[in-house]
């Protein structure tokens, strides 16, 4: 389907926005598999737990320099045959490919978290784009529709990703211990089974899915005036950066406070399960393994929560209004984090994980939902990429200098590690409820827009 210039873009049936979201289903596995596994494979490659903070910078640094960067070249983008978008997603998804294969054959701490930085830029180049692939293919009446689908795939990818390593060992029975040094083979079958995935939901989305031609006349002078360098690039980006809508500012408030706790449960969540409530030793001892495989499982469990109730989260936010319905969402997922320190019997960290999978919903469609009628339908890319930096800069933060409150005052305690997201969650809320006004449900706005 094309449209002219002068055309409104026409409503999109579900198959095509689903075939222009599996691509999402990939990237998410790809993400959700370093999440749930990178600690373990630092720590089985010898690093201490105040280590991991600083051994996962290279995904907040990748971010805040690559998104914006894509999000530019991505705007000014048209290929007749490939698109604007699109030619970015394989690119991508490629390389993080390759990387994903690499990554269970380290050997040492440096090539982990130099694959780690391969994965991040490319899996940021891929990732970056569908944002404002949205926003470009559907009609303002169909782009909560589009996020939440997004949102659903999301869920779906990261709950068979994070579970991989549980069922590569209870199902198929492979080992899942290695010596200090080396990553369990469950780990190693589980990435390369991801690699598969995120290229092949990409590729799928290539194929299925095309982009309409630019609707600004002017459109192919803008292009050739971007080739001419990154200067005027840089210039823009600062340009939109200093002058976001003041919507996206309070919505950005709200995503700086949030993503801390996030980070934290990715940081910290399976090996505080393996060693606080499981009492494993460390990566050679069964216990200890057998511990971090059940903790990747919660994890694919509140995915599974995510992808259902992202089912139901349109009309809830209909219903209840945006501000109203993310601030309660965000209040569950810190209640969810704050409750592992409570849990004696293992299965009840199902519940917790609930209220996360609840957050983790609304945390994906909302913000973006808030932001979609406000943004300049030229630089969606730019401000979809900046929007990142509120997201990337607590993350940047956090592994600079979390690794000395682990080391100095949480005394390596992943456990409480996790506990302080959901306190960062909390005041995420807080934020939301008073900051963000609405004119009516399912209508929110922050300031003027």
């Amino acid at each position: 389907m094309s449209v002219t210039v002068n055309d409104a873009k026409p409503k999109l049936s579900l198959s095509a926005i689903i075939n222009m979201s599996v691509g999402f289903f990939g990237i998410q596995f790809g993400w959700d598999l370093q999440r749930a596994n990178m600690g373990r494979i630092y720590e089985n490659l010898g690093a201490h737990p105040d280590q991991v903070p600083l051994l996962f910078l290279a995904a907040p640094l990748t971010g805040l320099l690559v998104q914006p960067v894509i999000g530019y070249l991505s705007d000014k983008t048209w290929h007749p045959r490939w698109g604007r978008r699109r030619p970015y997603f394989m690119l991508g998804a490629l390389i993080s490919s390759i990387a994903l294969i690499a990554m269970p054959h380290s050997s040492a701490l440096w090539m982990a978290a130099g694959l780690l930085w391969v994965l991040d830029v490319f899996g940021n180049v891929s990732m970056e784009p569908f944002r404002a692939f949205v926003t470009d293919k559907l009609p303002d009446s169909q782009v909560n529709r589009g996020f939440i689908m997004q949102s659903f795939m999301i869920g779906l990818g990261g709950s068979i990703a994070s579970a991989l390593p549980w069922l590569m060992n209870n199902v198929f029975h492979i080992e899942n211990t290695a010596v200090k040094g080396a990553i369990p083979e469950n780990v190693q079958w589980s990435f390369y089974i991801g690699a598969f995935f995120f290229l092949g939901s990409v590729l799928y989305t290539v194929v299925t899915s095309k982009e309409y031609p630019p609707q600004d006349l002017g459109y192919r002078e803008k292009v050739k005036e971007s080739h001419k360098g990154f200067g005027g690039g840089f210039k823009e980006i600062m340009h939109a950066l200093g002058n976001m809508p003041p919507k996206m500012k309070i919505v950005s408030l709200v995503q700086f406070f949030t993503w801390p706790g996030l980070f934290l449960m990715w940081f910290y969540y399976t090996t505080a399960v393996a060693v606080n409530v499981f009492g494993g030793k460390d990566a050679s001892d069964p216990v200890y393994a057998a511990g971090a495989d059940f903790g990747s499982l919660t994890l694919s469990y509140y995915s599974v929560v995510t992808f259902l109730f992202a089912l139901a989260l349109p009309s809830i936010a209909d219903k209840l209004g945006r501000k109203t319905t993310h601030a309660l969402c965000l209040l569950a997922g810190a209640l969810g984090l704050i409750s592992v320190a409570w849990v004696r019997d293992k299965h009840l960290l199902y519940v917790c994980m609930t209220g996360v999978g609840i957050a983790w919903a609304s945390i994906l469609s909302m913000p973006y939902a808030m932001l979609s009628g406000v943004l300049p339908k030229d630089k969606v890319g730019i401000y979809m990429g900046i929007f990142n930096f509120f997201i990337v800069l607590p993350e940047i933060i956090a592994s600079l200098g979390f690794g000395w409150l682990m080391r100095n005052m949480l005394h390596n305690d992943r456990l409480l590690a996790v506990q302080a997201g959901g306190g960062l969650m909390i005041l995420a809320a807080v934020i939301c409820w008073v900051f963000v006004r609405e004119k009516a449900a399912g209508n929110a706005v922050a300031g003027s827009e």
